[in-house]
């Protein structure tokens, strides 16, 4: 008689047969062949054993666009999750931020669940598998886009790419986590690393409040080592949530539908606290020592780890100096081939310009890039403004400027219903205040009252409270990208 582990053998391999490239980042299917059969390297497989790891325990994979790092987390025979390799990525595409609709280049940030069916043996970018973008929360938010991978080939149209040979053994160990009895298996995919410094020097980009709401899943996963329960509801991302105490009724989410009534476990809820606590201290800490600002990336497609940059034709110009946490160091060896096709992220020959979106007022706003000619801008800018319009809009004193959304609320508690939110001003209430122009001799200035900063609004308990729109347009967690009192920095657009 066949055991059940044999039969689930069996029907994972059925699986991984079936799985297929759709289109997007693949190309023309190939027939398959043995490489999706290729067994783990002698050398990963030495090391699963001093890690105390099982070739078939389950796994889970972690993805940082900054630092261009995909990491293989695996479950070692004490039942945590162990970091178990780091590969640099060879190549990833579009900016900072979450994947918003389709064709923007974006590689996918969030959580994702991995099935046998996603993982593709034929695969034209050698072997890969589908992140399964949209997930619901996605959804809710009208996101679109589709065949988001983590492929081969070292070429990316919204996708991480990797050389053929790293993404032979991650596909590997995925498929023998599922020979072993894991039914899918979690990926996080994160604007950078989650730490102090990294949350200060991009503390005024507008995709803050979106990464201020992964960061508690990756917080989770940090003080627990358990791969964290994912749910949605209210378009946002709940982890780790269970039945309230004495409560029989089953949790039902929906990502668009209110919260269920749900607690997350007081060890765990009382350990992220901590976690949480200490990190935004240590952020406040950097931000009033003078931590500088991460450099603007606009316009620059991707990225791609210095270890295959350094290897590449002029490929030092696409590394970012400011970035000190790689887990792989450059000067070792390319981990692979690096195919003639590869190229180095480069900013377009055009200007480009940014609008922030959000479609409706709770959800975090994402910086949309758009490349224009400088000069046709320009040119249509001066055609169509006066001369107070443009001086107003340069200190930021257009009040029809959109309302930036509000950061969600962290979920450790008991949920409660949602507050109602006040209205924020209205587009004509707004267009009717008229701009403050300030003097133009430098005596005048001098005596000119300042605009104080917007405060950053207060985080709630509550875990099924979203919090409302700030009053003022100021993004939920951010500084101000310049000093709000200072002249010369507001005024230097215009000189």
């Amino acid at each position: 008689m066949i055991d059940r582990t044999h039969i689930r053998a069996l029907v994972t391999s059925a699986a991984l047969a079936a799985g297929v490239l759709l289109a997007g980042c693949n190309g023309e299917q190939l027939s398959p062949s043995s490489k999706a059969n290729r067994p783990i390297p002698d050398k990963l497989l030495a090391d699963i054993e001093t890690k105390n790891m099982d070739k078939a325990s389950p796994i889970l994979v972690r993805l940082f666009k900054q630092e261009a790092e995909l990491e293989v987390w695996k479950q070692d025979r004490n039942g945590k999750f162990a970091l178990l390799k780091t590969y640099p990525i060879c190549r990833w595409s579009g900016d900072l931020g979450p994947k918003v609709k389709e064709g923007d280049r974006q590689a996918p940030e969030g959580f994702y669940s991995i099935t046998p069916a996603q993982m593709n043996p034929t695969s034209a970018y050698f072997l890969s598998f589908n992140m399964g973008y949209p997930n619901a929360y996605d959804k809710a938010w009208g996101r679109t886009g589709s065949q988001l991978m983590v492929h081969g080939d070292c070429s990316s149209r919204g996708c991480y790419a990797m050389t053929d040979e790293q993404i032979s053994e991650i596909y590997a160990l995925g498929r023998e986590s599922f020979f072993g009895g894991q039914n899918a298996f979690q990926v996080q995919a994160y604007p950078f690393r989650m730490t102090p410094q990294n949350m200060a020097r991009h503390r005024n980009n507008p995709n803050m409040p979106f990464w201020k709401m992964i960061k508690e899943g990756n917080d989770h996963f940090e003080v627990t080592k358990q791969e964290p329960k994912v749910d949605f509801c209210e378009k946002k991302y709940v982890f780790d949530a269970e039945k309230p105490a004495g409560s029989t009724r089953p949790l039902t989410f929906n990502a668009s539908a209110q919260c269920p009534a749900y607690q997350v476990s007081p060890e765990i809820a009382e350990a992220v606290q901590d976690k949480q606590r200490q990190d935004e201290l240590k952020t406040a800490q950097l931000i009033s020592r003078g931590t500088a600002t991460a450099r603007s990336r606009a316009g620059i497609d991707g990225g791609m780890h210095p270890v295959f940059a350094s290897k590449l034709p002029e490929g030092e110009a696409a590394i970012d100096k400011d970035v000190t946490d790689y887990a792989v160091a450059s000067y070792l060896p390319a981990p692979g081939t690096i195919p003639a096709h590869a190229t180095i992220p480069k900013a377009p020959e055009t200007a480009p310009s940014f609008s922030f979106t959000s479609s409706s007022n709770n959800e975090p706003m994402v910086a949309v890039t758009s490349t224009t000619p400088a000069a046709s801008s320009n040119a249509g800018a001066s055609s169509s403004e006066g001369f107070l319009s443009k001086l107003s809009r340069s200190v930021g004193l257009r009040g029809s400027d959109p309302q930036p959304a509000a950061s969600p609320a962290k979920p450790t508690a008991v949920t409660a219903a949602p507050k109602a939110k006040s209205p924020g001003p209205t587009r004509e209430a707004a267009k009717s205040t008229p701009p403050r122009v300030i003097p133009l001799d430098r005596s005048q200035q001098a005596h000119a009252p300042a605009k104080p900063a917007a405060p950053a609004p207060a985080t709630t308990a509550a875990a099924a409270a979203p919090a409302a729109p700030a009053s003022q347009p100021s993004l939920a967690g951010a500084q101000p990208a310049v000093q709000a009192n200072s002249f010369d920095s507001r005024w230097s657009t215009v000189r």
